[in-house]
């Protein structure tokens, strides 16, 4: 028997829903060339490397039968191929031209000018009918013709697996409305590295602070089996966060004073060989919203950004790749977006 769940609304000004991996917002690309993403925050460190994420090409896939020509290829989803190293560009062009000459398909790749931003992706996404790309590799999924001017609310339902699985989500769902579903299509997957899914408005995204704190402060906090002892030596009480017995540290701190904390209990920590883990926390979107899933019972929260409301949770399952698909009512419109997490119990 499946429980319900309320984890909160979202509002959708724009009329396009993301939903995505919360812990990789920090790779969003707003209005801007992915070009510009820093390649250490896709944990690229070699300069080689580097060079080749910053030097991707985008491509669009064109001629009279650019669409089967783009499902039959498969690499990606949707009608383009995203993020393509320039060393791989003309390899993947042959590959393409070979692909559709063995299957009798009049198609050619054309790279783009310019790489395509994750706004513009998401955007174009929705108006092609939703379906998903990829953020640097991290399945995104999209879709349109989401309410506007009202807040929708987030379910979650609930099962026991067994198996030592426990109980956990089956899926969480936006509902637009109580119409009645007459068919359902999949929009694809996203990928979940951080054990959390986020819905978002497109536009809101364009302004979303993964890292950068909103108001210029931060907090520190560390816990483990030198935790208290750690808390003597630096004058620290506990957090006092709710879901977080146990953690200590300062909260409310400017970004530098709290730095040089984290500094000096990493110091610290690797001088003594003390076992212990220490969490520096911008006051960004991020942490917001993170703070709330932290002391919510269905591990849940939402933050405001600009006009919109934006919901993450956790997915109860961890990590992996799971399903999303639209339910549409008699005359084609969205009656809710459902990711399915039932299949990882498989």
């Amino acid at each position: 028997m499946e429980e319900i769940f309320r984890l909160g609304e979202i509002s959708c000004p724009s009329g396009v829903l993301v939903v995505v991996d919360g812990g990789h917002l920090g790779l969003w690309s707003g209005e801007r060339s992915p070009a510009e993403i820093d390649p250490a925050l896709l944990g690229v460190d070699d300069p080689a490397t580097a060079t080749e994420v910053r030097n991707a090409v985008d491509f669009a896939v064109v001629g009279p039968d650019a669409p089967a020509a783009a499902r039959s290829f498969d690499r990606q989803p949707g009608s383009m191929l995203h993020d393509i190293p320039a060393s791989r560009a003309v390899e993947l062009g042959r590959m393409f031209d070979e692909h559709c000459l063995a299957v009798g398909l009049d198609a050619r790749l054309e790279a783009l000018p310019n790489r395509e931003s994750h706004a513009r992706r998401a955007r174009r996404t929705a108006v092609e009918g939703g379906g998903g790309f990829l953020m640097f590799g991290v399945p995104v999924v999209v879709v349109g013709g989401v309410p506007s001017d009202v807040h929708l609310p987030v379910l979650a339902s609930r099962a026991d697996f067994g198996d030592g699985a426990g109980p956990r989500w089956s899926e969480i769902a936006v509902r637009m409305s109580a119409a009645e579903v007459e068919s359902s299509v999949l929009l694809g997957d996203i990928g979940v590295d951080w054990a959390r899914v986020l819905f978002g408005d497109a536009d809101a995204l364009n302004a979303w602070q993964h890292d950068e704190p909103v108001d210029g402060l931060a907090d520190v906090a560390f816990w483990g089996a030198a935790a208290e002892e750690a808390a003597v030596t630096f004058a620290a009480s506990e957090l006092g966060e709710p879901g977080e017995d146990g953690v200590r540290g300062w909260t409310g701190l400017a970004v530098a004073e709290a730095m040089e904390k984290v500094l000096a209990l990493q110091n610290w920590k690797e001088e003594t060989g003390r076992r212990m883990a220490v969490d520096f926390r911008p006051h960004s979107h991020h942490w917001q919203v993170m703070r709330q899933v932290r002391a919510s019972e269905v591990e849940s929260g939402t933050v405001e950004v600009g006009d919109a409301r934006l919901l993450c949770a956790m997915t109860s399952w961890g990590d992996g790749y799971f399903p999303v698909s639209a339910d549409l009512d008699a005359s084609g419109a969205v009656v809710a977006v459902r990711v399915n997490f039932s299949d990882a119990a498989a």
